[in-house]
C-alpha cells in the first residue's frame, strides 16, 4: 500500500471503496459491515528493534493507514497530543512478573485505562478532518464502561463534535460512571440504558441508520467498529515486541474484540507473534464460538469484569471477513444469520481457520478472584478483575515456544470495589481517579428503546 492509497471495504461487500477520512467519519460502512484495509501494509523490522521510542513506532504502524486523507502532519500532531496524556515515558510499558509471563501496562493514560491509547488519538485525528471539512459530526458510542469514559474525555469541549454515550445503567463501576458523568460538557449526553451493553450496542448500530440525524450533519461511532481505534491500538503490540527483543503470546482480555484483532491485524502487517489467547469472562461468546463452533447469543450476565460482560463482540466480524477470504458475501450472511436466529454454526473449513488466528477461554468470576489474590500473595501486585481474566488464562500458556504477555487494561482503582472484596482493601487510587473527588453527576436513564434514545438525542 502506498501512502496515497490508503482505501477501505466493508467487510459485508456491498458499500463503495472509501478513503480514510471517510471511515473515520463514519464509523460504520453504510451496509452494516465494518471496515477494513483493502490490503494490509508492510512494516518493518526496523519498528520493533527495540530503538524507536512509542511515537516512533505509532508513526510507522499508523500512516499506511491514513495515507493522504489527512492534512501533513496530522497523525504527527495527534500522536504527540496522545503521549502528552500518558504518565510513563514507555507509555505502554512491560513488566515481567516470573520467568517468560509479563503484562503490559496499558493504564497510564487520562482515564486510567487502555481505551485512551486510541481514543486520543481518535479525537485529534477527528478534529483535523472536521477543520479541514468545516463540517460537524455527532458521535454515538456504547460502552461497557472504559470505552464511555475515555470518549467523553477526549471529545469533551470540542467545537465541531456531540457526543452521545449510552452505558447500561448499573452495569458500570462507580468509577467508570463518575468519569462521564461528572465531565461538564455541553456537546456531551450521557445516556444511562435499562439493558446491557449489547442493547446500547444495538441502539447505537440503529441510530446510525436513521437519516434524520444525518441530517444535522455527519454521522459516527468511536466504538472499536470504527477502524481508527483498532489502528489506534495496534502500536502497543509492536512496541511489547520490541521490549521483548522478540515475538510473545499474547493474552487479551477481551468483551468487544477490537483490541485482539488490532494485534492479529499487526501479524498481518508482519509483526513476529508466537500467537493469540482471548481471554474472557463468563459471558463466553467467543469461546463458545471458537472451541464449539458455534456462535450463539445470550443475556450478558453482570460480572466483575464489567468491560467485557458481552456477548455479540463487534469485531469477530473482522476475524470472519478475514477467515472467509475476504469474502464480503459469506461474511455478511453470517451475520445476517446470527441478527435473526440468534446463533450461526461455522462449516469445518471457516472453524479450522478461525482457530489458527486465536484461541479461546472463559475465566468464571470464582477463578478471577481467585487471580487476583494469587497476583497479590505472588508477585505483590494488585489488579484489576479484567487483567485478572487475562493472568489466569495466561498462566495456562505454554512458555517453552517463548514470552507469553497478559494485558493490564485497567487501573485497579477503577473497580475498587470489587478488588477490596477480595483484598480487604480499597486499591491506592490512580491520580486521575482521585481527582474526580465529589463533583456532580449528570446522565439522563432511557429505555433500551430506539424511539426513546432517538428523541433525547433529537433535543
Amino acid at each position: 500500500m502506498t501512502t496515497s492509497s490508503a482505501r477501505y471495504v466493508s467487510t459485508r461487500g456491498q458499500a463503495p471503496e472509501t478513503d480514510f477520512t471517510d471511515a473515520l467519519l463514519r464509523g460504520i460502512a453504510p451496509d452494516g459491515g465494518l471496515y477494513m484495509p483493502t490490503a494490509w501494509p508492510t512494516l518493518s523490522p526496523s519498528a520493533w528493534d527495540g530503538a524507536a521510542d512509542y511515537k516512533s513506532i505509532a508513526l510507522q504502524a499508523i500512516s499506511p493507514f491514513i495515507g493522504d486523507a489527512l492534512p501533513a502532519g496530522a497523525l504527527d500532531r495527534a500522536l504527540d497530543r496522545l503521549t502528552a496524556g500518558f504518565d510513563h515515558p514507555a507509555v505502554t510499558p512491560l513488566v515481567e512478573l516470573e520467568p517468560g509471563l509479563f503484562v503490559l501496562e496499558l493504564f497510564h493514560g487520562p482515564t486510567a485505562a487502555f481505551k485512551d491509547l486510541a481514543m486520543q488519538l481518535v479525537a485529534a485525528l477527528t478534529d483535523e478532518a472536521l477543520a479541514a471539512s468545516g463540517e460537524r459530526l455527532t458521535i454515538l458510542t456504547a460502552t461497557s464502561g472504559d470505552t464511555g469514559a475515555a470518549a467523553v474525555r477526549a471529545f469533551a469541549g470540542a467545537k465541531s463534535v456531540d457526543l452521545v454515550v449510552l452505558h447500561p445503567q448499573d452495569r458500570v463501576s462507580p468509577v467508570q460512571r463518575r468519569q462521564m458523568t461528572t465531565v461538564e460538557a455541553d456537546n456531551v449526553l450521557n445516556l444511562a440504558v435499562r439493558g446491557d451493553f449489547d442493547d446500547c450496542q444495538r441502539l447505537v448500530k440503529g441510530l446510525l441508520a436513521e437519516e434524520s440525524l444525518r441530517e444535522r450533519g455527519r454521522l459516527s461511532s468511536v466504538n472499536s467498529i470504527n477502524w481508527a481505534r483498532l489502528a489506534g491500538q495496534i502500536p502497543y503490540y509492536v512496541s511489547a515486541t520490541a521490549q521483548l527483543g522478540g515475538p510473545a503470546t499474547f493474552v487479551v482480555p477481551t468483551g468487544n474484540f477490537g483490541d485482539a484483532f488490532a494485534g492479529i491485524a499487526a501479524t498481518k502487517m508482519g509483526l513476529p507473534s508466537n500467537g493469540f489467547v482471548a481471554a474472557v469472562n463468563q459471558n463466553d461468546a467467543l469461546a463458545r464460538a471458537i472451541n464449539d463452533g458455534v456462535y450463539s447469543r445470550r443475556p450478558a450476565v453482570e460480572s466483575g469484569s464489567v468491560s467485557m460482560d458481552v456477548q455479540a463482540p463487534s469485531n469477530f466480524e473482522r476475524l470472519v471477513y478475514e477467515a472467509t477470504g475476504r469474502d464480503g458475501d459469506r461474511t455478511r450472511a453470517v451475520f445476517e444469520t446470527f441478527a435473526r436466529d440468534g446463533a450461526v454454526a461455522f462449516d469445518p473449513d471457516l472453524l479450522a481457520v478461525l482457530r489458527a488466528a486465536v484461541s479461546a477461554v472463559s475465566i468464571d468470576e470464582m477463578e478471577t478472584r481467585a487471580e487476583i489474590a494469587h497476583a497479590q500473595e505472588t508477585w505483590g501486585r494488585v489488579v484489576c478483575p479484567h487483567t485478572a481474566v487475562a493472568l489466569a488464562a495466561a498462566r495456562r500458556v505454554d512458555r517453552s515456544k517463548g514470552p507469553v504477555v497478559a494485558l493490564s487494561t485497567a487501573h485497579p482503582s477503577k473497580f475498587g470495589a470489587f478488588v477490596s472484596g477480595v483484598l480487604g482493601d480499597e486499591p491506592e487510587p490512580a491520580p486521575v481517579i482521585a481527582a474526580l473527588g465529589d463533583k456532580p453527576e449528570r446522565m439522563t436513564v432511557v429505555e433500551a428503546d430506539l424511539s426513546a434514545v432517538l428523541g433525547l438525542i433529537a433535543r
